[in-house]
């Protein structure tokens, strides 16, 4: 059996997406897995064993472009899947699949979508998570007929390659001699997300006073934010924060972030990833809801504010004052990450007790050098 999944075009929608695969495999252990996603999800999809091969989407995120569709269909049709999946709602990843004629066709009722899709699921209000959303399509329709019909949730798992790993942190001048802090203070879909660079700066002295280093992660974009957090840090205590954002590709990130004894971040794609490499994480949540789109891990505390207008799931903030992020103070993650080490709650993090790796492997396994 041959299977197509179009894929989504974020990094956390992405790790998500891994429980879907897994249960993919699981349903049908000798299938070949394909997915058609964004060329920089190549990274994500690579470190994912349940994935055979990354089919990278040439088209950007808005781009509808009927001919060049037509002609990726045609040319995907070569490869006779047996069945597509359709992970986006819109009518525009529905018609590479039906260009290719697949003869099945899995997906959600999004817009103008009949015809399209010849397996239309309809009652996805049933599934309150976006990963049960995704794990649905995993399974018949008539066995789908509420969450509780879902096996348990696999969790997203990403290797780790050591050898790149070993190579970044040379290139960057960075070792392990303290425990490492992660933080990842930004947040691609909009400031109602981010939590304030002062509060961030404020949990880093904190850590930084008890021997620990501090790695920034995020994005170009996300630069001036993480300066402004070491420039809040103490002159003294500066040489342990290294700012990272901008400094890294996906793959480093990913193997980077594998060393973390902590992670703190914003509701955003690295919190995601964090997740998946079973780091101990302390998740951020401003405008967005656990109760949507929670990291997929054992080990995470979730800290929020509870003003009565979050979640509100917009970017940025329609009254203008972000309470639910600025009101969110410090303490409150500080309190987390104790909670994180010492609790009485038998399904939660026991003091001291050794954190398990991730899935480390020499190189892994469909590449040997970063892109």
């Amino acid at each position: 059996m041959k299977i197509l999944v179009i894929g989504p075009s974020w990094v956390g929608d992405m790790v998500m997406s891994q429980s879907l695969y897994k249960a993919i495999k699981t349903n049908h252990p000798d299938c070949e897995l394909h997915v058609m996603a964004p060329a920089w999800c190549g990274a994500l999809l690579e470190r994912m064993p349940e994935v055979d091969k990354a089919v990278p989407m040439p088209l950007g995120h808005g781009d509808f472009k009927l001919g060049e569709r037509r002609r990726l269909g045609k040319l995907l049709a070569a490869e006779k899947y047996d069945q597509a999946i359709i992970q986006p709602n819109s009518m525009k990843s529905a018609l590479i699949p039906w260009f290719a004629r697949i003869p099945v066709r899995s997906g959600w009722k999004g817009e103008h979508r009949f015809g399209l899709l010849n397996d239309m699921r309809s009652n996805k209000s049933v599934f309150p998570l976006m990963v049960e959303a995704y794990l649905a399509l995993a399974y018949p329709k008539a066995q789908m007929k509420s969450r509780a019909d879902i096996p348990a949730i696999p969790h997203p798992s990403l290797n780790v390659d050591l050898i790149n790993q070993g190579k970044a942190l040379e290139r960057l001048g960075l070792n392990v001699a303290r425990p490492v802090l992660v933080l990842c203070p930004g947040a691609e879909f909009g400031p109602a997300k981010r939590w304030p660079e002062g509060h961030y700066a404020v949990v880093a002295q904190k850590y930084l006073d008890e021997g620990w280093q501090v790695w920034i992660f995020g994005s170009g974009k996300d630069v001036p934010v993480a300066n402004t957090i070491r420039e809040r840090i103490n002159p003294l205590s500066r040489p342990n924060c290294h700012v990272l954002a901008g400094k890294t590709n996906l793959y480093e990130a990913i193997d980077l972030m594998a060393l973390a004894g902590r992670v703190i971040s914003n509701d955003s794609g690295l919190m995601h990833i964090a997740a998946a490499l079973n780091r101990p994480l302390i998740g951020v949540y401003g405008s967005t809801s656990p109760l949507y789109t929670p990291p997929l891990a054992d080990r995470v505390e979730i800290v929020h504010t509870d003003i009565e207008c979050r979640p509100c799931f917009k970017r940025t903030c329609k009254f203008g004052h972000l309470k639910c992020l600025i009101e969110l103070m410090p303490e409150q993650v500080i309190e987390a990450g104790k909670r994180l080490e010492y609790s009485q709650s038998p399904d939660r993090l026991i003091a001291l007790q050794p954190v398990d790796p991730p899935n480390f492997v020499a190189s892994a396994s469909k590449r040997s050098e970063p892109k």
